[in-house]
């Protein structure tokens, strides 16, 4: 596992920010943005770099081709938020709460969610490369037809999660929580699980236990 994180990110290089004060087609370099309140922010075509989100409540927002390349986000609260066509490039998620965040047709490379709520997420039509969910919260999230490239589950927590058309292939889910997975046999294949959790995917060859 080798997920690049976030590079040059010093707090004496950042200077303050405030997501208040941005408009559209803007470039923020350097910046740290804390203790916000923004929800239902719109936000088009801005771009972050080496920056750093601390505590940031931007629930309900609508977020449109942006960028954000080597970028931290600590103990910020995304729920319900909309991502759209968004690029995420050496960043982490560290404590958030991206409950139903919608992550469809984004691009995230090297990508770490830690310790984070995302509940609900919505990561379809997506490409992930060198991704890392650890200790994380995926329940009922939805993954369809995704273009996967070293995508780690780490004591993630998948109940209830819907994968459709996005193989899970070579990948280690021995030590996640998959209960009641919506997932096909074509996608399954080739997954790595334990012997405990081959009694929650019975049902797709037809069988049950007594």
């Amino acid at each position: 596992m080798n997920i690049l994180r976030p590079q040059n990110l010093t707090m004496q290089e950042l200077k303050k920010g405030y997501l208040t004060d941005i408009r559209e087609e803007e470039t923020r370099n350097y910046c740290n943005f804390e203790n916000e309140d923004v929800n239902n922010i719109n936000l088009y075509e801005v771009e972050f770099k080496h920056c750093r989100f601390n505590n940031i409540c931007m629930q309900k927002g609508r977020l449109e081709k942006l960028t954000f390349k080597d970028v931290s986000f600590e103990q910020c609260n995304f729920s319900n938020t909309e991502l759209i066509e968004t690029t995420f490039i050496r960043c982490e998620f560290n404590n958030c709460k991206l409950a139903g965040c919608n992550f469809a047709e984004n691009r995230l490379y090297n990508v770490a969610y830690i310790e984070t709520n995302a509940s609900y997420m919505n990561v379809s039509i997506a490409s992930l490369e060198n991704v890392l969910f650890k200790d994380t919260s995926l329940k009922n999230s939805y993954f369809q037809e995704n273009k996967i490239k070293n995508i780690y589950f780490d004591n993630t927590d998948l109940t209830q999660a819907r994968f459709f058309h996005t193989s899970l292939k070579d990948i280690d889910l021995s030590n996640s929580k998959i209960e009641k997975i919506a997932i096909s046999l074509e996608d399954v294949k080739g997954a790595i699980i334990d012997s405990f959790q081959a009694i929650d995917l019975l049902y797709l060859i037809g069988v049950k236990v007594k």
